[in-house]
């Protein structure tokens, strides 16, 4: 393995279990308060409305055209580039007393009045009730990953070892949305991609560490285990760096330049990234512990039975 971070001693992660554990427990707590007590802010994809595409001659002005859309009376739209400069996305809340056809006839006048070298390229409507089967859909996809990457973790390692990366990995999650609830940022289905590739991208690190700590249960042998788990975490923290660090560089590329189609996508892949270092380091590994992962969960009884010699002949 390239090691571009060599650490000399074995850091003590172990040792501050118990604060990092109390760290998370309570900014979990908090993003918890902020989904019951502000909710998600759910994008048209989820509460049902208009999206519509248009298209200018010249580079659009976004912040002229929110405004102009807002001075007619539209309220909670977003106005965002698409593509290229020249072409924008309009979406726009669902109105009880107007159709689909009458709110983008009133914005396409809007905009006209405004500039006309505008045009409509596409209208969509997303009804409510296909927002909450969307909504159901992903609320479901998100159970079901859950549950396959606790599946694979008891599969591959020990049911400890996946209750641990299991929590480790809701950790990382409803901190995203409790965050995305405090702030209000829109939570659209991109940002639902987001939190899926979150979970994956999470639970990877957590095997690593994991498979590094049985390792060392079979190698060191008269090791406690809260020194096991700490070589492990240090071996792995060159790869850790190396792999955060690039992933983080190329999401906050997403983030700045990637416009604002791409802005919360990246976001949530931002903070998950973050929070998913510290999950798989300092959430996980302490949990083990408290769980009560002992040597004897994956070493065989190597004492010879009576008749039976150490290779397994009879006397």
């Amino acid at each position: 393995m390239i090691r571009f971070f060599d650490v000399d001693r074995v850091i003590p992660f172990m040792r501050y279990g118990k604060v990092t554990t109390t760290i998370s427990l309570a900014t979990f707590f908090f993003a918890v308060w902020a989904l019951w007590a502000k909710g998600l802010n759910l994008g048209v994809d989820f509460t049902g409305g208009t999206v519509m595409e248009v298209e200018y001659s010249q580079p659009a002005h976004l912040d002229k055209i929110r405004g102009s859309l807002e001075a007619a009376g539209f309220n909670e739209i977003v106005v965002q580039n698409f593509g290229t400069s020249k072409d924008v996305l309009i979406r726009l809340p669902a109105e009880k007393a107007a159709t689909a056809a009458q709110v983008s006839n009133r914005v396409m006048d809007t905009l006209k009045a405004q500039s006309a070298d505008v045009s409509l390229k596409k209208v969509d409507f997303v009804g409510p009730q296909v927002g909450k089967e969307l909504y159901d859909s992903g609320a479901l996809a998100l159970f079901v990953v859950a549950i396959g990457i606790m599946l694979y973790l008891a599969i591959r390692f020990e049911w400890r070892f996946a209750v641990s990366g299991m929590i480790a990995n809701a950790h990382d999650v409803v901190i995203i949305l409790g965050l995305f609830a405090f702030f209000q940022w829109e939570f659209t289905l991109t940002v639902l991609a987001g939190v899926l590739a979150i979970l994956g991208y999470s639970v990877n690190e957590s095997v690593v560490v994991f498979d590094r700590i049985r390792e060392n249960i079979r190698k060191m042998r008269k090791a406690e285990i809260p020194d096991l788990i700490d070589h492990a975490i240090t071996q792995t923290f060159s790869r850790t760096i190396i792999t955060h660090l690039s992933t983080q560089i190329m999401v906050l590329a997403m983030l700045f330049f990637g416009g604002e189609a791409l802005h919360n996508f990246a976001l949530a892949l931002t903070i998950g990234i973050m929070f998913g270092i510290y999950s798989s380091v300092l959430v996980a590994s302490p949990l083990l512990l408290m769980l009560g992962v002992k040597r004897e969960h994956f070493l065989r009884d190597e004492t010879p039975k009576e008749g039976v010699t150490a290779d397994g002949a009879q006397v």
